[in-house]
């Protein structure tokens, strides 16, 4: 199988584009990984350290041709507040989750949680559904995928450890 070694950043495009792949947030942090294209190739993920894809990216094959990143479509919450203090605020505790958040102009948009969506409603902001990509803000752990982990629930669970 053929594989893709390295990536082309969408500013830096240049080549034959032969197929495309759409990958929700998750699957778009990956070093190895078989995957097809809608259009049929398939091909072998092999990078050397766990790269997160753009939306816009470019896989390269062994033999130079690409395959475009396409950022699919997610179930995502957008959280917005009456001002921006209240926005701040709103920010502060999606934050203090440690969970991937988008910073729009317009929102903050994080994937959908029942739990989460409760909270902000509770502070007095809105969550609203809807089906987006999602490109959350590399911040300080966007490149260790296997030394920080993601999750939704608070952290005074049953082991320690830390998160600096």
């Amino acid at each position: 199988m053929i594989r893709a070694t390295h990536v082309l950043r969408r500013d830096a495009l240049v080549g034959e584009i032969v197929d495309r792949i759409v990958l929700d947030h998750g699957d778009r942090h990956r070093r190895r990984m078989a995957m097809r294209g809608v259009g049929g190739v398939a091909f072998l993920l092999d990078l050397a350290e766990p790269t997160v894809l753009d939306d816009g990216d470019a896989l390269v094959l062994e033999d130079g041709r690409l395959v475009w990143v396409e950022a699919a479509p997610e179930r995502l919450l957008a959280i917005r507040a009456a001002d921006d203090h209240a926005l701040k605020r709103l920010i502060w505790h999606i934050g203090n989750r440690h969970i991937p958040a988008e910073i729009a102009p317009d929102a903050v948009y994080i994937a959908h949680d029942h739990v989460l969506a409760e909270m902000v409603r509770g502070l007095g902001g809105t969550a609203e559904a809807v089906e987006r990509p999602f490109r959350p803000e590399g911040g300080a752990y966007a490149g260790e995928a296997a030394g920080h982990h993601h999750h939704g629930h608070p952290h005074d669970h049953g082991h320690s450890h830390t998160h600096d």
